[in-house]
């Protein structure tokens, strides 16, 4: 039964390694220790098998540790592994020095820990049985009544027998530098007999570059007395399969103490070699994709940055993410994303040259490192080509997915002197190339750090208009086309602000989606505008209904039922009265969730209507899934009705589908009596835009609800 013992002064630390190491194999013992001293106690008495330390304790270190434990009777073999935060060569030889035989790096991977501990487990099991054999050996050697000659003959053979059995290949060979013994292990390895190596010299059997090697330590050994620390090097068996050892050299000596030979141990370690190097790919590659990660980017820009101020050679960092991909993974599902992120990867990877890097940096951001940049055309032509490559649509299943890029370059060293910068400014070129209208590139350039600045002071006068109150709203007219009387307003914010100067929503709104602060801001239009609303039967209007815009982050930060219902209860609005406005945005949340939370408000009274229907992923699973009372048709349709025969035609079938569900229809947009004739024609319910009236102030509102009937206008 082996037993494992873990040294560590933290409590936390000895859990973790004593349930790893009980996990290693079924009957294992593990004891665990805090202080070393205490350990070296127990140890004195107990013998273990294997031996895991930290190397910075209070009372000793883990050098000093291994020192003294190594001292100890039965613990000159014992396997000793020391795990140590330091980076540093002075630590790693001084516990090298003292005994050690394996090092892991804190943090400890874990499954690098049980592949190691396994390990060597399995060495001390092969150094146990090798003991235990020449024990028994030795007594019946001492109770043989044979001649000592025999007895000696005798013990040789059973020794070889026993070293035999040992899977790891054992030789030695004499100051001349010929093979005196060879086990069957090794032998095998090179598919002969081991008689058949006894007298050939280290280059006959491992070739002429390991074999000289071989020898020349051979050689160092023979003159200096010395072991040599074990040292891992590769041997190619007969077969042509490389695989990796653990090679210790030790000199053999005669009865008068001078040696005589070269004892050669080396222990197969392949199948740890594999998966230390496994246990790397993972660590700097993306696990969906198999793409370098941000960490294997981060370094390749480095050692890039390192060759090209040797060379004064120029190299561009890409950065983009998928347009749309959001609405994909949510409505398509989330097998569908992965599918299509690693169908990207296998893209951009046939679209690079080999020097060239692409790696995925987390959902569905990449970049691509561009070595060798001659011009900044090569620059364009690369994001042209990636461009290219993502235009032809992908399927899945029958489904055809189709995505684009936003692409931000960074040149090296015009836009930037080390990773951070480079990163930095190639993510403000993105952005730019978004907000120029997606699927496309932008090369960095001085003025995106200035916009980037103008944006932060954006903020920082966002959050300080929210408590000077410096919002306010107004409202724009909503039309039943029926009677021509107003039903209905839709609010919509402006920003005065401190010098006076009115700011429209398009210029501050994106901004607060991006920072979070639409959620403050909303709350306070859906109050303001309940408050306002609930005021005006006491004005003499009758009780039209207020529209109010929801962002998607609202349902992302804050509970949207209950903020609904204070802003109700507050105002005491009649809730048949309220709109709420659903965006693409919102509709691309976590359904479930969402609809929950929308069919509670629905049971009220609330009605909901979809904002720009038409223009969106999947408007039609959209009035399928959600608690919609009303479509609300996208101006870009309406601008055209006259012109355009594919508009029109797209208008009728939204008023159909609609009234097939029995959806009102309203039309927003609307700035021509002609456009008003047409929409009456088509049966649409209610229209909204300029035609009407301009968003005004609610005194301007209140006004023009008492004086007008507005179909008299359109006659």
């Amino acid at each position: 039964m082996p037993l494992i013992c873990i040294l560590d002064d933290r409590v936390t630390n000895r859990n973790i390694f004593a349930k790893l190491a009980a996990s290693i194999e079924p009957d294992v013992t593990v004891r665990a220790f805090g202080s070393p001293l205490e350990a070296l106690a127990w140890m004195a008495e107990n013998t273990p098998d294997l031996v895991i330390t930290d190397f910075k304790m209070p009372e000793l270190d883990g050098a000093e540790f291994t020192r003294r434990f190594r001292s100890l009777r039965g613990c000159e073999d014992v396997p000793v592994v020391v795990l140590t935060v330091y980076e540093e060569r002075s630590f790693r030889l001084s516990a090298l020095e003292a005994g050690a035989t394996d090092f892991l790096q804190s943090p400890v991977d874990h499954h690098e820990f049980l592949t190691r501990a396994r390990n060597l487990l399995k060495m001390r099991r092969q150094q146990l049985v090798i003991a235990s054999r020449a024990v028994t050996l030795e007594k019946e050697l001492r109770s043989s009544e044979r001649s000592r000659q025999q007895a000696l003959r005798d013990s040789s053979e059973r020794l070889a027998q026993v070293i035999d059995t040992v899977p790891a290949m054992i030789s030695a060979a004499d100051r001349a530098g010929r093979c005196i013994f060879v086990n069957a292990y090794q032998a095998a390895l090179k598919g002969l007999e081991a008689p058949a190596l006894l007298g050939r010299s280290a280059i006959d059997m491992f070739g002429p570059e390991h074999g000289a090697r071989s020898a020349a330590l051979d050689r160092l050994i023979c003159e200096s007395g010395a072991t040599i620390p074990s040292f891992e090097e590769e041997i190619v068996t007969r077969g042509g399969e490389r695989r990796c050892f653990l090679t210790t050299k030790a000199p053999l000596r005669d009865a008068a103490g001078d040696i005589v030979a070269v004892l050669t141990t080396s222990l197969d370690i392949t199948d740890r070699k594999r998966a230390e190097g496994h246990l790397r790919h993972l660590a700097h590659h993306d696990a969906l994709t198999d793409l370098p990660n941000r960490a294997l980017l981060h370094e390749r820009v480095r050692h890039e940055i390192a060759h090209a101020r040797r060379t004064d050679r120029k190299f561009a960092l890409h950065l983009f993410d998928l347009d749309r991909f959001k609405g994909i993974n949510d409505v398509l599902g989330h097998h569908v994303g992965d599918r299509l992120l690693r169908a990207v990867a296998d893209r951009l990877r046939a679209t690079v040259r080999d020097s060239d890097t692409v790696a995925r940096l987390g959902g569905d951001e990449f970049a691509i490192l561009q070595a060798n940049v001659l011009t900044v055309d090569d620059t364009t032509e690369l994001a042209r080509r990636v461009r290219e490559a993502l235009a032809i649509p992908f399927r899945f299943d029958g489904e055809e997915v189709s995505t684009s890029a936003s692409i931000g370059i960074a040149l090296f060293p015009d836009n930037g002197f080390d990773v951070d910068d480079l990163l930095k400014n190639a993510d403000l070129a993105m952005y730019r190339a978004k907000a120029d209208g997606r699927d496309g590139f932008r090369a960095f350039a001085a003025d995106m750090d200035t916009s980037a600045r103008a944006i932060t002071v954006l903020e920082s006068d966002l959050r300080r208009a929210l408590v000077r109150n410096e919002f306010e709203l107004h409202y724009q007219p909503q039309v039943d086309l029926a009677t021509g009387r107003i039903v209905g307003a839709e609010a919509l914010i402006r920003w005065r602000r401190e010098n006076g100067d009115l700011v429209s929503p398009g210029e501050f709104l994106p901004r607060a989606e991006e920072n979070g602060l639409i959620v403050p801001i909303n709350e306070w239009v859906l109050r303001e505008a309940c408050s306002q609303a609930a005021s005006w039967p006491k004005l003499g209007l009758p009780p039209i209904r207020i529209a109010v815009n929801l962002s998607g982050v609202q349902f992302r930060k804050v509970d949207v039922r209950q903020v609904v219902l204070d802003a109700l209860e507050a105002s005491e609005l009649d809730p048949t009265r309220l709109e709420l406005e659903l965006t693409e945005t919102i509709l691309l949340q976590d359904t479930g969730t969402v609809v929950g939370q929308l069919k509670a408000l629905q049971e009220r009274g609330v009605t909901f209507s979809i904002d720009d229907f038409g223009t969106g992923y999947s408007s039609l699973a959209y009035v399928k899934n959600f608690p919609v009372d009303r479509l609300k048709i996208d101006r870009s349709f309406v601008d055209n009705l006259k012109n355009d025969a594919n508009d029109a035609a797209i208008v009728r079938a939204i008023i159909n589908l609609g009234h097939s569900l029995d959806l009102e229809v309203i039309a927003e947009g609307v700035e021509t009596a002609a456009q008003v004739a047409h929409l009456r024609a088509e049966g649409c319910d209610e229209v909204q835009g300029f035609y009407f009236g301009r968003p005004m102030r609610a005194p301007d509102l209140v006004e023009l609800v008492r004086r007008e009937t507005l179909l008299v206008r359109t006659a």
